[in-house]
């Protein structure tokens, strides 16, 4: 096959002059565009002409750009995300621990107000736990006899009596509240001045007034103060109120039922008044002919203060 030049190269000068002529061309234009500036409307022109097939020519680049920062923006977002939903959770365990401090607080300042109107000496104490056995309503306190704790003081919150020191231990006691089963605590109504014996009720969380004739001078919403005639809880401290009253004309006596007025399954602090004991205080479930003793003196004082209400509301012989 025979080989032929270009065009350009078939006729004229030799190849050597030809690039000889050229660079002198373009040294030329060079010398006069830095001197003359004379070629910058020219290159205007090319730039203007030449933009479009720039652009198409970047197309792919810029979507490659793009791809890569829309898949690191969400990485970035997802991240940003996750920290924000862990500091979500730090936040709302930090306002749960504040408002429960700021509970505290308040029911600690209630109980100041409360030890300040209280005429005994009393200690600070806080609910450990409760006691083991399932089938009483006790709980264990923080205090004992090392700081003056002894069996039978009366335990009370900011709003009234909340239960009584039946054991105690060096650092430690146990207190039976007053809805356990076995436990009683000589009450007056406020508004009659009636008196009478409040018991508890065990897992349902409320006390009966026991013994109290039908006829008796109660009535729904009636609410019960400490007698002060037993030595143990002062005269004048909360007990409950009354919530339910049946009386039924076959009974002899009426079923009352009243609420207690302490938070005893709410309030973590609590007032042990150091005040001594007239009588002998609710023993300890190993214990139980003594129990059955002092059961049976609280169920005897019950049914006199029963008789003793009762005699009044007779009419006058006829």
């Amino acid at each position: 096959m025979e080989y032929s030049p270009p065009p350009l190269f078939k006729q004229g000068a030799s190849a050597r002059a030809k690039v000889v002529f050229f660079a002198l061309i373009a040294i030329a234009l060079l010398v006069a565009d830095s001197r003359l500036r004379s070629l910058a409307m020219i290159r205007q022109v090319v730039a203007t002409v030449l933009y479009p097939l720039q652009s198409a020519a970047l197309l792919p680049r810029d979507a490659a750009y793009r791809i890569g920062d829309y898949f690191y923006s969400l990485a970035v977002v997802e991240q940003e995300n996750k920290n924000l939903k862990r500091q979500q959770v730090v936040n709302a365990q930090a306002l749960q621990q504040a408002q429960q401090l700021g509970a505290e607080n308040a029911q600690l300042r209630r109980l100041l107000g409360a030890s300040a109107q209280v005429p005994l000496k009393s200690i600070m104490s806080e609910i450990l736990y409760d006691a083991r056995d399932a089938f009483t309503r006790k709980i264990v306190l923080d205090r004992g006899t090392r700081h003056g704790v002894a069996l039978g003081q009366p335990v009370i919150d900011e709003v009234g009596v909340v239960g009584q020191v039946t054991r105690v231990f060096p650092f430690t006691s146990e207190v039976t509240l007053l809805t356990d089963k076995d436990q009683a605590i000589p009450v007056q109504v406020v508004r009659s001045g009636l008196r009478s014996i409040a018991y508890g009720r065990g897992q349902s969380g409320v006390l009966d007034l026991r013994f109290m004739a039908a006829n008796a001078d109660i009535q729904k919403g009636d609410v019960l103060v400490t007698s002060g005639i037993d030595g143990v809880y002062p005269r004048g401290l909360a007990v409950a109120k009354v919530v339910q009253v049946e009386n039924k004309s076959g009974d002899a006596f009426a079923r009352i039922v009243c609420q207690p007025s302490a938070g005893i399954d709410r309030n973590r602090q609590l007032l042990i008044l150091l005040a001594d004991a007239h009588i002998a205080p609710r023993l300890a479930p190993d214990e139980p002919t003594d129990k059955r003793t002092v059961r049976k003196r609280a169920q005897d004082a019950a049914r006199e203060a029963a008789r003793d209400n009762a005699a009044p509301t007779k009419g006058p012989a006829r």
